[in-house]
Formats: C-alpha cells, sequence, structure tokens
C-alpha cells in the first residue's frame, strides 16, 4: 500500500516535524543545569499541562494503529482497557498514592518503595519497569509507527524506525522533561485533530451518524467468561493490576503529576486526563466499527488505520494526519525515554555508582542513558515483527500482564497495610515474571488477562503470608507513608484553590458517573 504524498501533504507534514524539533530545542534552553529541573520541569507544571501531557505520551502508534485494529477485529471492547483505567488506574493514583508522591517530594516512583521497604525493593522495581519500558513501550511504539509510515509511504520499516527514534531523542535528550512536555502539548493538539478529521471522514463515507448507531447494537464492554481475549472475569484481577500499574505507579504517567506547581495542580492534572482518556479512545474507535463496511476484507486489522488515509483523505489532510501519527509516536518516545533516564539516573547510577556526584554530571548521565535506551530499543523492535497475525495491542497487553503483577501488589500493600514487609514486597516482585510464564506455559488458552489476574492475587497473598512472619518496620518509620482519610483532602495551605467549581471532586464526579453511564447501558 503506497501513498504518494502531494506538496501540500509534504508541506503540512515537513512543517509539523520540524516544528515540533525547534519546540523541543526552544524549551531545552529555558531550563538550568539541575537534577529538579531537567527529570521535573523545575516543578511549575499547571494542571492543563500535567492531564495533556499524560494523555499525550500515553496514547501513542498503539492506539492509532494497534486499538483501531482491534477495534476493527473485535468492536467496543476495545474502548474497555481505556475507559478501564478511569475506574481503576486514575482512581489508584488521584485518591491513594498521589498524595504520598506530592508531599514526600519524590523525583521517581520507585523512591516510595525505598522509603517504604529499602534499597532492594526499589532495585526490583526499577529493573522490572525499565524492561517493561525497552520492551514494550519504546521498541511496540517504533514499529507500529514505522509500520503505518511503510505502508502509506514505502519507506522500509527499519528506516523510519531510526529516523523517528534520532529526531525524538535529539530533544527529549537534550531538553529534559521540560522539552518533552512543551512538544506533547502541540502534539497532543495535532493528534486530536487528525483523529477527528479521520473519524468524521470515515463516518461520512460509511453513511453518517445512522451508520455509528447501527452498530450500537452490538457494543459490549462486558463479554461472556469464554472470551479468547477479553472474558468479564478480567475485571476481577488482570484489568485491575495492570490498570493500577500503569497508571499510578507508572514513573511513566507519574512524573509528570510529580513535576506539579503544588497539589491542587496534581488532582486537577489527573480528572483533566481522565476526560481526555474518555474523549480519545472514542475518536480511535468510532471510524473501526464503521470501517468493516468499507473495507470488509483487511488481512491485518493493524492496517486499518493507513487504508483509511489512503482512501478516504483529499490532498492536504493526509499530511496533516500523518502528522498526528507521527504526533504520536514522538510524544510516546519521548516520555518513555525521559522515563527511563530519569529511574536509571535517580534509581541506579545516584544510588549505587555515584551517591556525591554534582547535579551537572548527574544531568549529563541522564543524557548519555537517554542514548543507549533508544539505542537498544530500535534493537528490541524487531522483536515484534514475529507477533504480526494478530493485532499487535493485544500482544502490549499481554507484555503488562508479564511484568506488572508483582508490582501492583507491593505498591498496593505497601500503602494501604502497614503490616507489609520488605520481604513481602520483594516476594510479590520477583516471582511475577517466573510465575506469568509458568501459568502462561501450563494454560496456553487461558485468557491472559485471567492469567495476570491469578498472578496478582497469587502476589498478594505471598506479600501477605511471608510480611506475617517477619518483623515489619517501627510506626515511627512509617510516618506519611500509610493511606489514611487525610489522604483524600488538600493540604491546609491549598484548601482555597478548591472553592466552588474549583473542588476537584465535583469534576471527577461528572466524568466518573459518565463513563459508568456506559458500562450499565452497555454491559
Amino acid at each position: 500500500m503506497d501513498i504518494n504524498l502531494t506538496a501540500l501533504d509534504a508541506t503540512i507534514f515537513g512543517i509539523y516535524i520540524l516544528g515540533v524539533i525547534g519546540l523541543g530545542m526552544y524549551a531545552s534552553r529555558k531550563g538550568e543545569q539541575t537534577k529538579r529541573d531537567y527529570f521535573l520541569a523545575g516543578d511549575k507544571l499547571p494542571w492543563w499541562m500535567i492531564g495533556g501531557s499524560i494523555i499525550a505520551s500515553n496514547i501513542s502508534s498503539h492506539h492509532l494503529v494497534g486499538a483501531m485494529g482491534m477495534a476493527y477485529s473485535r468492536g467496543f471492547i476495545a474502548v474497555a482497557m481505556e475507559w478501564g483505567a478511569i475506574f481503576m488506574g486514575f482512581n489508584a493514583l488521584l485518591w491513594i498514592f498521589l498524595p504520598f508522591y506530592i508531599r514526600n517530594g519524590f523525583y521517581t516512583v520507585p523512591e516510595f518503595l525505598h522509603k517504604r521497604f529499602g534499597g532492594a525493593a526499589r532495585t526490583t522495581y526499577a529493573v522490572l519497569i525499565l524492561l517493561t519500558y525497552v520492551l514494550v513501550e519504546i521498541s511496540a511504539v517504533l514499529y507500529l509507527g514505522a509500520l503505518s509510515l511503510h505502508s502509506l509511504l514505502d519507506i522500509p520499516v527499519l528506516t523510519s524506525v531510526v529516523v523517528l527514534a534520532v529526531l525524538t531523542g535529539l530533544y527529549t535528550i537534550i531538553g529534559g522533561l521540560r522539552a518533552v512536555i512543551w512538544t506533547e502539548m502541540l502534539q497532543l493538539g495535532v493528534l486530536v485533530l487528525g483523529g477527528i478529521i479521520l473519524t468524521v471522514a470515515t463516518v461520512d463515507a460509511a453513511g453518517g451518524v445512522s451508520a455509528v448507531m447501527a452498530t450500537s447494537e452490538n457494543w459490549e464492554l462486558i463479554l461472556p467468561a469464554n472470551d479468547p481475549d477479553f472474558p468479564w472475569t478480567m475485571y476481577l484481577g488482570g484489568s485491575l493490576c495492570i490498570s493500577v500499574f500503569y497508571c499510578a505507579t507508572n514513573q511513566f504517567i507519574v512524573q509528570r503529576v510529580l513535576a506539579s506547581k503544588n497539589e491542587w495542580h496534581a488532582r486537577m492534572g489527573v480528572i483533566f486526563a481522565d476526560y481526555l482518556k474518555f474523549l480519545i479512545p472514542l475518536i480511535i474507535t468510532v471510524p473501526a466499527l464503521v470501517a468493516p463496511k468499507l473495507f470488509p476484507n483487511l488481512e491485518k486489522p493493524d492496517l486499518l488505520f493507513p487504508t483509511l488515509v489512503q482512501n478516504l483523505l483529499p490532498s492536504g489532510l493526509v499530511g496533516l494526519v500523518m502528522a498526528g501519527l507521527i504526533a504520536a509516536v514522538m510524544s510516546h518516545l519521548s516520555g518513555a525515554i525521559n522515563s527511563c533516564t530519569t529511574i536509571l539516573t535517580m534509581d541506579i547510577y545516584l544510588p549505587y555508582f555515584s551517591k556525591k556526584t554534582s547535579e551537572k554530571d548527574a544531568v549529563r548521565f541522564g543524557r548519555v542513558s537517554g542514548a543507549t535506551i533508544i539505542v537498544i530499543g530500535i534493537l528490541c523492535t524487531g522483536l515484534f515483527l514475529a507477533h504480526s497475525d494478530k493485532p499487535v495491542f493485544l500482544y502490549l497487553i499481554n507484555a503488562y500482564g508479564l511484568f506488572t503483577p508483582g508490582i501492583a501488589a507491593m505498591f498496593l500493600l505497601g500503602i494501604l497495610w502497614k503490616r507489609t514487609t520488605h520481604a513481602g514486597a520483594l516476594t510479590a516482585g520477583i516471582m511475577t515474571i517466573p510465575l506469568s510464564l509458568l501459568i502462561e506455559f501450563i494454560f496456553p488458552e487461558m485468557p491472559f488477562l485471567n492469567r495476570t489476574g491469578i498472578v496478582f492475587w497469587t502476589c498478594m497473598a505471598a506479600c501477605v503470608l511471608v510480611s506475617l512472619v517477619t518483623a515489619p518496620k517501627p510506626e515511627a518509620e512509617l510516618e506519611g507513608l500509610i493511606w489514611n482519610r487525610a489522604s483524600l483532602t488538600l493540604p491546609a495551605a491549598e484548601r482555597e484553590q478548591q472553592r466552588g467549581i474549583r473542588n476537584p471532586f465535583y469534576w471527577w464526579a461528572l466524568i466518573t458517573a459518565i463513563v459508568l453511564f456506559f458500562y450499565v447501558k452497555y454491559a
């Protein structure tokens, strides 16, 4: 599938690429050579930048390409993993974890584990999360973005991978989180605009809004227990632990919250992300629901996005929608790379190799590690070439299920149960990968979200049992680290900010009610 961009398309596409790189380089000049500035943008992010950057970094080619392909083959259930995050993951971040991250002044999520348990738990998390970022986030996003560029422009996949990685890495490595956030806000706008254009064009070609509503007879958010991919039993553990991990204990997401001006901005930022998390999956899913009417026999569901672009968009809009795809790829990559460099610097390099290094040397190490991560991500992209027979989005969720059950158990029990010990947390973290592989080997036909749920509850039980037979930390050392009712409210100094319609609770209740309505109606 090869599409020849017109001069107008190429101009729009080129202006966007140059604009992102230019904005990233400009932002990099605004910061100082300190750890707080490079890794957390100087703690100056307002709520709208927090929420926007969370979603810009979250939505990527595995949504525009992967989730759209899954919606084409599986239907409305494609939004369940995204909307489920509003109920589970973002609620866990908003009402349980966020106060402890902000009030302790952490740079990274592993720092919470260090303060709550000890260095070994921190290192276990850091290793698991780095494996997840490189094998799932960076390499998968590069692969899917390159696949679409190859399908549309006939650019070799490897060439696309290298170009995307190098262009994104350039401003990310130089400018740190500030450059990432600034470019993500531009990319979010282009992504949403491009997605709306493609949705309108597809719906119009399929017969209008009536064509969309005709598919609503088959909209389901809760499927039978024997469904091979999304049984309703996934909500009992698999979806829960993946969502809690990804939204509440994941450096990739939490780093934006850590960089907030204050706790009010952090809370409102997460709630703003809820609204975007509701809207953008609809933009991605709706065209896929009506696409079978236009293209009923696609050999590869993951090729739906380039198919729609090639066949439905006029000159000029092709370049804009392609810019939207690249926006999704670059924003996700920049966020993942920046999170990797932050963890490598703050949780591995400084504690174990150079405790007394200067601020400037810490930033320098962050930049070197970023370049290394990019190279490794490019090399790992080839792993996804073997998984092209089904929507790649399914493989990504499966991969999360391999790494995340133990992480979710460590954090949930660590913050909710003061009796949890370092040995218990380590047990949960260490056993997650071997246990996941063992259950997959024994029950290969079991839906992966059910397997993930079994591993999650097994890790939880193991953590509890080990904790009960090992000595806990003295209560004095747990002050400010265990959840209580005070965690639900803002610090006294910030309560004036939430009067009237500025109260985060009202905005949270509204979006929660909207999503709950869909789940009840299409259960």
